[in-house]
C-alpha cells in the first residue's frame, strides 16, 4: 500500500491528497490550521506548523517506526525544504537539502542560475540597514524600472515595480515586511508576457506537463487575473521558453520530484524570473492543465516522490482550460450574489470562492487576496475563454455601506495610478464628468432614497457609449445592469427630473458597479 506525508491541506494540495488517496496510499497530512479545507480527505491530518522543522521531523520519525514512511510531497505551497529536510534525514527519494533551500530563496536561487551562465536579470540584495540609509536606491548597480520583492515568498506578496529613487523605499519597507528572513531583492525588470510552467522530475529526467499563459495587470503590481492553457504562442518560442526553463531545473539540482516556472519571454529572448522545486499552485497542476491535457501531474509527482517512475503523463486531450479571477475595491462583503447563474455555463467547471459576507476585502496587492477564481474547459480555445470571463463577470459582490476603506476608495482621485479606478476616464470624458451638475434636481444633495422602483439619473452619454471595460472587461452597460440587480431599482436617464448627478457617476467610475450600488446604499442609509 505505502505510506506518504504531505505537507499543507490548502485547496491548493486538494488534488495531491486525493491523488494519492486514489493511487492507494495511506496519506498523512500537516498544515498549520487546524481547520485547513482539504483536511477531511487525508487518511490522517495532523495540525502541524509547516514551519517548524522539528515537529515535522518528529512526526516523520513517529511513522517511521511505525509502519514506515515512504514518500513525502507538497504541491502549491512553498515549502520544499522541509519536504527536502525530511527525505534528506529519513533516506527517501527526493532532492538534497541544499537543493530545496536554493529554490526556495531567491538570493541563492540567483547565484545559481548566474553561476550556471543562464539568461536571468541582474540583482542585488538588500536589508533593514539598506532601508535606512538616505538614498536606499544607491545601492542598485542597474537602472530604473526594477522590481523589489523578498527573497522567500510567494504569491506576489511584497512584490512590485519601481520606475524611480522616490518609489524605491516604499518598495522595499514593503518586500521586507514580507520576508521572513528580512532581505528583499531588487531585479532588473525584465519585459515581456510571461509564461508559467510545470515539470515532474525523475532520476534528472524531465517531463514537461503544461506552459500556460499568464494574464498580468495592476502595476505597479503584479496581479495574475488568470491563465489560458495551452499558451497560444509560436513553437519555436515555446521550444526556447521550456529549454532555458529545463536548464534552470539542472542548474538548481532538482533531479526528482516536481518543478514548478515563471518565465519571460523578453527581446533578448527566454528569461527565468523563478522556479520553484514543487508542482505551481495558482490551479494549473490540479486543474487547468488536467482539463486540457487529460493528465494530472500529481500523480506524477507523487510517483517520484515514492522512487517510482512515473506514468501516464503523455497528454490524452487538446482542450483548452482558462481561469479568470475576480477582485473587489475595498470594504466588508454584505452579500454575494450570481455563483449559481455562473454554474450554470456550459463549459465552466469550478467556481472557488475566497470571500465571504463578513470578509473584509482590498484591491489586491497580491495574488493572494483575489476574491475568487472560475476555471473553464472547452476543445476550442475561444470557448473556454469566453465562458470563464462570463462567469466571472457574473459573479457580484456587494459591500456594506456605510464604510470607511469603501469611502476613501470611492473619494480617490480618478487619476490614480494605483488602485486604478474601474473605468478609466480620456481627458475628455474626465472633463465631460466634470460638466455633470453635482444636484441635478436643484435642491441640494440627495439624502435618501425612498420607495419607487426607479432612480433618475443625469445622462453620461459619453461615458455610457465609450466602449469602456471595468476591471473584469464589463461594458458600462453591463455594469449599470448588475447595479440595478444589486440595489433593486431601475436605473433610468432624465436630464430634467434627475436626482443623481456627478456623485454617482463619479462613484460608478472609480468603483464600477460596486461603486455604484455603495452610493446608492450609502444615501438610502442617510
Amino acid at each position: 500500500m505505502g505510506r506518504i506525508l504531505i505537507l499543507g491541506a490548502g485547496v491548493m494540495q486538494g488534488p495531491a491528497i486525493r491523488c494519492a488517496g486514489d493511487m492507494g496510499l495511506e496519506t498523512v497530512v500537516i498544515d498549520g490550521d487546524p481547520g485547513a479545507p482539504m483536511a477531511s480527505l487525508a487518511g490522517r491530518f495532523e495540525p502541524v506548523d509547516l514551519k517548524d522543522t522539528g515537529k515535522i521531523e518528529a512526526l516523520a520519525r513517529s511513522l517511521v517506526e511505525d509502519g514506515g514512511l515512504d514518500g513525502v510531497m507538497t504541491a502549491g505551497t512553498d515549502f520544499s525544504a522541509p519536504v527536502a529536510w525530511i527525505a534528506e534525514k529519513f533516506n527517501l527519494p527526493g532532492i538534497p537539502y541544499e537543493a530545496a533551500l536554493d529554490a526556495s530563496d531567491k538570493e541563492r536561487m540567483r547565484r545559481r542560475f548566474k553561476q550556471a551562465g543562464l539568461p536571468s536579470p541582474e540583482y542585488v540584495i538588500l536589508t533593514k540597514d539598506d532601508e535606512r540609509r538616505a538614498a536606499p536606491s544607491a545601492a542598485l548597480p542597474f537602472g530604473f524600472p526594477a522590481v523589489v520583492k523578498p527573497v522567500d515568498n510567494m504569491g506576489a506578496r511584497g512584490c512590485r515595480r519601481v520606475d524611480s529613487s522616490a518609489e524605491f523605499r516604499d518598495a522595499l519597507a514593503d518586500a521586507l515586511r514580507f520576508s521572513r528572513s528580512g532581505r528583499a531583492i531588487a531585479e532588473e525588470y525584465m519585459e515581456g508576457p510571461e509564461f508559467s510552467v510545470d515539470a515532474v522530475v525523475f532520476q534528472g529526467e524531465i517531463t514537461i506537463c503544461g506552459l500556460a499563459d499568464r494574464h498580468i495587470f495592476f502595476p505597479p503590481y503584479f496581479i495574475e487575473m488568470g491563465h489560458t492553457m495551452p499558451t497560444e504562442f509560436p513553437e519555436k518560442d515555446t521550444e526556447a521558453l521550456v529549454g532555458v526553463f529545463k536548464a534552470g531545473i539542472r542548474a538548481l539540482g532538482i533531479t526528482n520530484g516536481a518543478a514548478k516556472g515563471d518565465i519571460k519571454l523578453t527581446s533578448k529572448g527566454p528569461m527565468i524570473g523563478e522556479i520553484a522545486a514543487r508542482l505551481s499552485g495558482g490551479y494549473m497542476s490540479g486543474w487547468t492543465y488536467p482539463y486540457a491535457s487529460g493528465v494530472e501531474p500529481v500523480r506524477g509527482a507523487i510517483a517520484a516522490a515514492l522512487g517510482r517512475r512515473p506514468s501516464g503523463l503523455t497528454p490524452v486531450l487538446d482542450w483548452t482550460s482558462a481561469e479568470r479571477a475576480f477582485i473587489s475595491i475595498p470594504g466588508r462583503v454584505a452579500a454575494i450574489s450570481g455563483v449559481e447563474q455562473a454554474q450554470t455555463l456550459e463549459h465552466v467547471r469550478d467556481i472557488f470562492l475566497r470571500t465571504a459576507p463578513g470578509v473584509r476585502l482590498c484591491f489586491p496587492e497580491n495574488n493572494v487576496a483575489k476574491a475568487g477564481s472560475v476555471i473553464s474547459a472547452a476543445p476550442r480555445r475561444s470557448e473556454a475563454i469566453s465562458e470563464a470571463e462570463r462567469a466571472a463577470r457574473r459573479i457580484l459582490i456587494r459591500l456594506a455601506a456605510p464604510d470607511g476603506e469603501t469611502d476613501a476608495f470611492l473619494a480617490s482621485d480618478l487619476s490614480t495610478i494605483f488602485p486604478p479606478p474601474a473605468f478609466a476616464l480620456s481627458p475628455e470624458l474626465l472633463r465631460a464628468l466634470a460638466a455633470v451638475p453635482e444636484n441635478p434636481a436643484g435642491s441640494g444633495p440627495v439624502k435618501s432614497v425612498n420607495g419607487g422602483a426607479a432612480l433618475r439619473l443625469y445622462p453620461f452619454p459619453a461615458f455610457v457609449c465609450s466602449g469602456l471595460g471595468d476591471y473584469m472587461g464589463r461594458s458600462v452597460a453591463e455594469s449599470l445592469s448588475a447595479a440595478e440587480e444589486l440595489s433593486g431599482f431601475k436605473l433610468e436617464f432624465n436630464r430634467e427630473k434627475a436626482v443623481l448627478g456627478r456623485g454617482f457617476w463619479t462613484a460608478f467610475v472609480r468603483g464600477g458597479y460596486q461603486g455604484a450600488v455603495y452610493y446608492i446604499d450609502r444615501i438610502r442609509t442617510g
